[in-house]
């Protein structure tokens, strides 16, 4: 399919692999989508500045790259941030088309319907969209895909007249008619509102005047505050909802001056905050910010889960909003028949653009349309013929996120004499295509089925969400595939038993591993080998400064699986190798926090027992400084002490050996290798299938204990 990108200050279009309807989602076949003028121009001009420039604008950003680039060397997260970056980035929020395949949980939509669609990242610019329910809603009948398209403008504009709280009679100014403007303008009138719009574009007071504005205002005319005090007989305006765009505070200065005492004042625009308390104290004015489409965005819970907010609790959510200003076009109550123009085809989308940015007069509105195309429904992307080559394992990489291509395919290339990875799948075509290109992969793909049935490939590496692990792992190992699946292996006891069950039925089946990589680390290894010859059990202390991370993180989620189950069962598996035994006896205690701000099941002690007398315990805490080293390892056997110090350094007391570092080497590439010896050899497993098991069975029983 076509999808639009934003790169180094252009658009442009590119083929993409179609996605997959996700379980809780809509795919629709796009007939029109809405050009953000405001916010989609702004993007563009982001992306052709100068990567100083930009972080310098984005300094969140920059401070999560340069903690990776301390973890996993400058080279490799630079290569990865440039790679993301030329590939182009996806564009567009708004769109509207017909349902072409509904998502198994879904209700209340069929094939052939036709939905208004929003979200960023969600409804592109592209000719096939994956939506998640709650961000689709049925058109009404008599409303035509042009109109239904500026759905999500229509409720960012419908969440700030919500905001303001209206009442019969008000005045209420609105500063920026554009289409944010003039949309919020029409809104407030329909409440039975006053309403008086400033712009300094005449065109753009004419046309909102058309639609019934009061009163029209030109900033270049005259004073504002003066003229808005006169038009509300000296009292100032009731409320003000700001839809402009500017860096400057002086629009915010001049608002909070045009109002009357107690009045309110709305951002929905993206203007600059600096506000004077001498403009809000005496008059005790209410600032408030409108959270884009209204209740449920930015909620994963909401947006992905498609699990909504009961309707007397919350009245309007994004969802109820987008049906509402449908309505309200659908009865006329808002017209934007002054403002549409015909739309442009994709393939002229840099055109359309051009209208945007140019010099003259500039549209209000612009679409973007689709003529129905056969190969927009392509799931494989076929980016160039090779042929297998000959004593090499022949690969897929399923989920090309930050770690597979930060971690993995680095890894992979630096091994391409062992691995020829022949195709990438993700859930996103554009995320699977630029993936490819970027590693020289000949095909690209959304469709996870594709893999299994390709007589071509060996092993599947699956990087994927956690929840996903267990299915794809069976299905790959049911379909003859050898599978190297990160961790972990499976988020839930009866996806376990199930991959467990598999292997008792076929013994002799396909090769099986789970991405615990810290037991192929180097430090370990230098453990083992200054343990080689022990005599009696250890006492292994394990501790992990994980850094504090969110409650509503999706690491915590239905997605993850808590940090127990998710990371710390790569230590459990650390304790099974060091050991070369099996855990018999597992113990765990949490935390009674006093707050809810830190969570009992990543502040825990777990103790393991194992049938050769060790005593491994990991203590694992998220209440510690992350500027303070994450991993440690003290290990007494022997009458020696080992002390790892966060796969930098292994040193040896009261024997011989050791190993040291200049950056953290946690064995994701000697995992590698091991896994492509077994291949060779077609023997022994890199981590036999008991050791998996019982790592894995660990963390159910240390999550047991955290949550009676």
């Amino acid at each position: 399919m076509k999808q639009l990108l934003v790169r180094s200050g252009k658009v442009f279009l590119k083929e993409v692999p179609a996605p997959v309807v996700g379980p809780k989602s809509l795919l629709v076949q796009v007939d029109r989508s809405c050009v953000s003028v405001g916010t989609e121009i702004a993007g563009i001009k982001m992306s052709g500045l100068p990567l100083y420039r930009r972080a310098l604008k984005q300094p969140h950003h920059v401070k999560r790259v340069v903690q990776l680039m301390r973890d996993q060397g400058v080279a490799r997260i630079y290569k990865q941030v440039k790679g993301k970056l030329d590939a182009g980035l996806p564009t567009g929020y708004s769109a509207a088309g017909t349902v072409v395949a509904v998502g198994a949980e879904v209700e209340g939509f069929a094939v052939g319907d036709r939905v208004a669609c929003a979200g960023a990242g969600v409804a592109n610019h592209a000719e096939m969209i994956d939506v998640p329910v709650n961000l689709s809603v049925l058109i009404p009948e008599t409303l035509s895909f042009d109109l239904a398209a500026t759905v999500t403008l229509g409720a960012i504009a419908m969440q700030g007249v919500r905001r303001a709280q209206p009442t019969l009679g008000e005045t209420v100014v609105v500063v920026g008619l554009g289409i944010l403007g003039q949309i919020t303008a029409q809104l407030l009138s329909a409440n039975g509102c006053r309403v008086i719009g400033t712009d300094v574009d005449p065109r753009r007071i004419a046309i909102a005047v058309e639609n019934g504005l009061d009163v029209g205002i030109n900033p270049k005319d005259g004073d504002l505050v003066e003229r808005v005090i006169k038009l509300t007989d000296g009292v100032g305006a009731d409320a003000v909802v700001i839809t402009a765009a500017s860096a400057s505070s002086d629009i915010l200065a001049e608002s909070f001056q045009a109002c009357r005492k107690k009045a309110r004042v709305v951002i929905v625009g993206d203007v600059g905050l600096n506000m004077a308390r001498s403009d809000i104290y005496a008059k005790e004015l209410d600032v408030l910010i409108s959270c884009s489409y209204g209740p449920g965005r930015y909620d994963v819970v909401y947006e992905e889960e498609g699990a909504d907010y009961p309707l007397p609790y919350v009245r309007w959510t994004e969802n109820r909003n987008m049906q509402e200003y449908l309505r309200l076009l659908a009865s006329r109550r808002v017209r934007l028949d002054n403002m549409l123009q015909e739309p442009f085809p994709i393939d002229r989308a840099e055109e359309a653009y051009g209208r945007l940015s140019g010099e003259g007069e500039k549209p209000l509105l612009v679409l973007l349309k689709y003529p129905p195309r056969e190969e927009a429904a392509d799931r494989v992307l076929h980016l160039g013929a090779t042929t297998p080559v000959d004593g090499r394992i022949k690969l897929a990489l399923v989920g090309a996120g930050g770690f597979a291509q930060g971690m993995h395919l680095p890894n992979l290339d630096k091994l391409k004499d062992k691995f020829d990875l022949r195709t990438i799948v993700s859930r996103t075509g554009l995320s699977a295509r630029s993936t490819a290109e970027r590693f020289g992969v000949a095909k690209a793909t959304t469709d996870y089925q594709a893999v299994l049935d390709d007589p071509d490939i060996d092993l599947v590496l699956i990087s994927t969400r956690h929840d996903l692990h267990a299915d794809m792992t069976l299905a790959a190992l049911k379909a003859g595939k050898h599978v190297f699946v990160e961790k972990p292996l499976s988020m839930t006891e009866e996806g376990l038993d199930a991959i467990e069950a598999f292997h008792a039925a076929n013994p002799k089946g396909p090769l099986l591993m789970t991405g615990f990589n810290r037991r192929f680390a180097p430090a370990i290894a230098a453990a083992q080998a200054a343990m080689k010859d022990r005599t009696s059990p250890m006492i292994v202390n394990y501790r992990m400064n994980a850094g504090y991370i969110p409650s509503d993180h999706w690491v915590h989620g239905i997605h993850g699986g808590g940090r127990n189950i998710g990371e710390a069962c790569h230590i459990y598996d650390l304790f099974n190798a060091l050991t070369g035994s099996q855990p018999v006896d597992v113990h765990a205690c949490t935390i009674v926090p006093a707050s809810g701000h830190w969570r009992r099941d990543d502040n825990f002690v777990a103790t393991v027992r194992y049938a050769d007398g060790s005593v491994c315990t990991l203590t694992y805490t998220s209440m510690g400084s992350k500027s303070f080293p994450k991993e440690r390892a003290d290990i007494f056997v022997d009458g020696k002490v080992l002390v790892l110090d966060d796969y930098k350094q292994l040193s040896v007391t009261g024997g011989k050996g050791g190993w040291k570092s200049l950056t953290i080497e946690k064995g994701q590439l000697e995992e590698l290798k091991a896994l492509a010896e077994a291949f060779k050899g077609g023997g022994q497993w890199p981590i036999s299938l008991a050791d998996q098991l019982s790592a894995t069975r660990v963390s159910y029983a240390v999550q047991r204990q955290l949550s009676e």
